[in-house]
């Protein structure tokens, strides 16, 4: 059997380390086209020898020399830079992991598109701020898209399509994040590091933040609502503690389709990684005798308003998810930083898409100066705030 090429966007997060781990176990299979990462050049330097890489990319300029340096000696061809990230893109191979965290993965996504390949989608950004864009393109070069996160790639498996017709509803599990049972007296005083203590999945700074705001799970929302077409008001939100139900789907009869697993997300990368067929996973088997509840609860959009918030920008279309998101991103990296508290997070999202235009969007530059003017907006949202 040929080999199949592999590039891997953001192969030094923990979804692209998880990608590595899992197609490193079989090098026979693969082989790896290109790999790109930010700035841990050590481990990105680390992967692409141990994968035999043809290029290694890092996103930090200043980092070239370094990357440079760990990598003499090999044959791996080496860049930096965003644009070299975006040319990475381009390599040719058969299925690419798009995993890096935010709004930086639209445009390298977008060249993945291009190619007319298998696109594993683990950058929900790139839907949420050019959803329609991105689909249209998808259909246009004839792009098979696989959803890499665990609770689309649950409905991706257990949505019918000769049944779609009768789908009555899409079920979203979220495990609630660290602040699940939190009242909003902690919230205003929680720290990065109790914000980050995701207690069920292992995930990066950002997107463990969105965890505990619940943004990821409005993020999520968008998302469906472009992958799947279906409208947000379809699409319904549990609070699943236990992380063992990923998602379901719902259907006219009353039957429900879940899709269970162990929350590590080796499941999904390698249900995406041998799609239409399925491969072996080093992940642990799901033990029925061991657990001893699976509940349920609804969100409480008051305490968490990222719900509500995503939600609504979805509905209003045009900008508006891809201002949420740009704003978002900021006042996380505030919050990371100590800038700002945990609270303020939405609250300067929020502000950010009241006062920020609401345009259409046809093309991605139309995107992308979209984000660029409300992150100039969150930043001067976040001044006012500190000063105050």
């Amino acid at each position: 059997m040929a080999q199949k090429s592999i590039t891997i966007l953001g192969s030094t997060g923990s979804i692209g380390k998880s990608t590595v781990d899992i197609i490193r176990r079989e090098p026979d299979k693969y082989r790896v086209a290109a790999l790109t990462g930010n700035q841990n050049v050590s481990l990105l330097a680390e992967q692409a020898k141990l994968l035999n890489a043809g290029l290694a990319v890092t996103a930090d300029e200043t980092k070239y020399a370094e990357l440079k340096e760990l990598l003499s000696g090999t044959a791996v061809r080496v860049g930096a830079g965003f644009q070299a990230v975006v040319d990475a893109a381009k390599e040719d191979a058969d299925w690419t992991m798009s995993s890096i965290v935010g709004a930086a993965g639209l445009l390298p996504t977008m060249e993945v598109v291009k190619r007319g390949r298998t696109l594993a989608l683990a950058n929900k950004e790139t839907l949420v701020c050019a959803g329609e864009i991105v689909m249209k393109a998808i259909r246009e070069y004839h792009t098979t898209l696989i959803p890499v996160d665990s609770e689309h790639s649950a409905i991706f498996q257990t949505l019918e399509e000769k049944h779609r017709g009768a789908v009555d509803r899409i079920l979203l599990t979220a495990s609630g994040g660290p602040f699940r049972e939190k009242d909003a007296a902690f919230m205003e005083k929680a720290t990065p590091e109790q914000a980050v203590a995701h207690p069920n999945w292992s995930m990066g700074a950002k997107i463990s933040v969105d965890s505990a705001t619940m943004m990821n799970k409005g993020l999520e929302i968008i998302e469906a609502c472009h992958l799947f077409n279906f409208p947000v008001d379809k699409i319904e939100v549990l609070v699943h503690p236990q992380s063992i139900v990923h998602s379901a789907v719902g259907y006219v009869d009353g039957s429900v389709l879940a899709h269970m697993g162990m929350p590590d997300m080796r499941t999904p990368i390698a249900y995406a990684l041998a799609w239409p067929d399925r491969m072996i996973s080093p992940t642990a088997r799901l033990d029925f005798t061991k657990i001893s509840a699976l509940t349920f609860a609804a969100p409480d959009e008051k305490r968490f308003p990222a719900l509500r918030l995503a939600k609504e920008c979805q509905a209003k279309g045009q900008t508006a998810t891809a201002v949420m998101n740009a704003a978002n991103e900021v006042a996380v990296g505030a919050f990371l930083n100590r800038r700002i508290g945990f609270s303020d997070i939405v609250r300067i999202v929020e502000k950010v898409v009241e006062i920020s235009p609401l345009d259409p969007v046809s093309t991605i530059q139309e995107v992308i100066a979209a984000d660029g003017e409300a992150r100039k907006t969150a930043e001067r949202c976040l001044a006012e705030r500190i000063k105050n």
